[in-house]
This record gives structure tokens, C-alpha cells and sequence, in this order.
């Protein structure tokens, strides 16, 4: 028995180092001390000697395995060693190819970075469909039933109910609002809530207005809102994203989900209020509309307009993009030109 360990050694160790390759060191190490092995099958012989050969040979048995199994792992090394050694004829000084990193699109950024601001103040974040209907899209936000943001105009109708008329008949989701009504009818307030997302316009663009963008909405709901709640909030959320004080303006507007309505201006810090041509050279850039939810608004969300009281604000986020970097034409981000995008990474 040990003449055939010492001769199972000696043939092991000369079959590792014959062996040019990976595979092939596995089939050795396989051919020797796999469970079929030759070593195994010499094992089970142990049993036909006496207890003092047993002995004997069951020390032998484990010098040979220890041997083999080092010689096997210095043959991987070696042939490790090989594959990865430069080759000749390879200038090592030569510089490398640079890797291609993918990051964040910065509205992508900008959408996060509210949402970190939004929940650090208590909100809940909500996803609303992007195929939304007439009635919550329009119906359900006091829209009048001739106003011409219903038409085809304006809003992108689904092929086949574009000329009808009725709650069912479905659209892309012109606005985030109809969200609103959703989450309204789904959830007991108190409570606050902001919904982001891609909306869609039929209209021509320029560098300031695309047919599909984002819009950031966030809604207050409780049973006393003053005003200045929601001021502070759209002072507090602009200064999250830019890291300073941001002059704002609130102007009277219309917008039949609110009552009363408010046109909410930043100041353009692409020109900083001096005129540029994403300001129409006023100084000011439309950022958001925002007001208390209109008592018809409530009613359709299932509330009682007698009892809750709230603040909307919807921020056009294509517009604070352009606002962070300095851009000047909204259409650069929706591009997919690498060459501009690759500077926000």
C-alpha cells in the first residue's frame, strides 16, 4: 500500500505539471483526488490490512493528498501568473481607454433632490397613471365644459375618442392635478402629499415649453391652511434646490382647480432678473401655479370643502433644471445629445 501511495504521488505530481491549462488541472485534480480518484479507490482498500498497516498507510494517505493538493494550487497560481503576464511587444506606458460612467440625468437629479426635501417635511410621495381620463383630468378640476385646454389643440386625446365627449374618454395627462383628485378619494386627510411625473402637451416648442415635460405637485390638506403656509413652503422647497434665498413673486391668476388662483414667480437666475431670453426679458420666470384646492375640487376627491382646507403648488421641474445649471433652452435636456448631457454626470 505505500509503494502505491508513493507511486500515486510521483505520477500525480508529474501530471500537474504537464498541465498547460486550467481545464486540463482539473481534470487531474479530478483523475487523482476527486471521489472517484485514484486516491479514493486505494482508500478503500484500508480495510483489508491490519490495524497497524491501517495506521500506516492512513498517514501516508494524508501526506500524499496534502502534497498533491499544494502542488495543484501552485500549478493554478503559475498559470495564473502566465494568463495575465504582459505579452510581448505591449507598451505599458501607453494610456489607457477611458470607462464611460453613467450618472443621473439632472432631471432625474432635481426630482430626487425634492423628494428628499418633500419627506424630510412630512410628505408622502404618490404615482398617479400617465393615461388619465376627462374626469379627473378635467371634469373633476372645475374645468368648464367648453374650456379649450379640452380640446385637441391642447391635449393629447387617445386615437379613437379624440372627438368625444363624456368622463371615459381618455387622454394623456395634460396635468399632475387629476393625481390630486385620486389620491383625495383613496386617503382621510390630514395629510400631505406630492405626486412628480411626465405630463403632455399639443403645443409648438421653444426654449422654454416642450409637448412632454415634468411637473412636481404637492398638496396640503387640513382643517385650517393659512396662505402663508404655502408661501413658506414654495420659499422653503426653492431654497432646497438652490441653496440660497430665491425671490419669489405671487401674482393673482385663474386656474379653475384653485381658489383663489396665484401665479408663482421665481426670480431668473439664468440673467439674475436683468432679461434673457428664457424670461421673455422680464427678469421673472413662471415657476408654478398654486392656491387653495377649489370647494368643487374637494368635493370630487370625497371631502367636505366646509370642514378641510389646503395649498396646491405645481413646479414646472423642466424650468427649475433650467434655473440650477443656467441652461437657456429646455429642449437641450429631452435631446439625448451625450455631448451636453455628459456635463452633468
Amino acid at each position: 500500500m505505500l509503494d502505491q501511495l508513493l507511486a500515486l504521488e510521483a505520477s500525480a505530481l508529474e501530471a500537474i505539471a504537464a498541465a498547460e491549462t486550467a481545464p486540463d488541472l482539473q481534470q487531474v485534480q479530478a483523475a487523482y483526488l476527486g471521489k472517484k480518484g485514484q486516491l479514493s479507490s486505494l482508500l478503500r482498500q484500508l480495510g483489508e490490512l491490519s490495524p497497524a498497516e491501517r495506521g500506516r498507510a492512513g498517514q501516508a494517505a494524508n501526506k500524499v493528498k496534502q502534497q498533491v493538493t499544494r502542488a495543484i494550487d501552485a500549478r493554478k497560481q503559475a498559470l495564473l501568473d502566465a494568463a495575465t503576464s504582459v505579452p510581448d511587444g505591449f507598451d505599458v506606458t501607453r494610456p489607457g481607454q477611458p470607462r464611460i460612467a453613467g450618472g443621473l440625468h439632472p432631471i432625474t437629479q432635481l426630482r430626487y433632490d425634492l423628494d428628499d426635501a418633500f419627506t424630510s417635511l412630512g410628505f408622502e410621495i404618490y404615482d398617479g397613471p400617465e393615461i388619465s381620463s376627462e374626469l379627473y383630468d378635467f371634469d373633476s378640476l372645475n374645468f368648464p365644459a367648453d374650456h379649450p385646454a379640452r380640446e385637441s389643440m391642447d391635449t393629447y386625446w387617445l386615437e379613437g375618442c379624440e372627438h368625444e365627449t363624456g368622463p371615459r374618454r381618455q387622454c394623456l395627462r395634460p396635468h399632475l392635478t387629476g393625481g390630486s383628485v385620486r389620491y383625495m378619494q383613496a386617503h382621510q386627510p390630514p395629510f400631505r402629499v406630492v405626486y412628480p411625473g411626465r405630463v403632455y402637451r399639443n403645443e409648438s416648442t421653444d426654449p422654454s415649453h416642450e409637448r412632454a415635460f415634468f411637473q412636481y405637485e404637492a398638496l396640503m390638506v387640513d382643517e385650517a391652511m393659512p396662505f402663508s403656509a404655502g408661501r413658506l413652503l414654495v420659499k422653503t422647497i426653492l431654497s432646497a434646490v438652490f441653496g440660497r434665498d430665491v425671490p419669489i413673486r405671487m401674482r393673482a391668476g385663474f386656474f379653475p382647480f384653485v381658489e383663489p388662483g396665484f401665479e408663482i414667480d421665481m426670480q431668473c437666475l439664468v440673467c439674475e432678473g436683468r432679461g434673457c431670453s428664457v424670461c421673455k426679458q422680464v427678469g421673472w420666470l413662471e415657476v408654478m401655479p398654486g392656491g387653495p384646492p377649489h370647494p368643487e375640487v374637494l368635493r370630487a376627491g370625497g371631502l367636505d370643502p366646509t370642514k378641510w382646507e389646503g395649498f396646491y403648488i405645481n413646479i414646472g421641474l423642466d424650468r427649475l433644471v433650467m434655473m440650477r445649471y443656467g441652461v437657456d433652452d429646455v429642449r437641450l435636456f429631452h435631446s439625448a445629445d451625450l455631448r451636453f448631457l455628459g456635463q452633468f454626470q
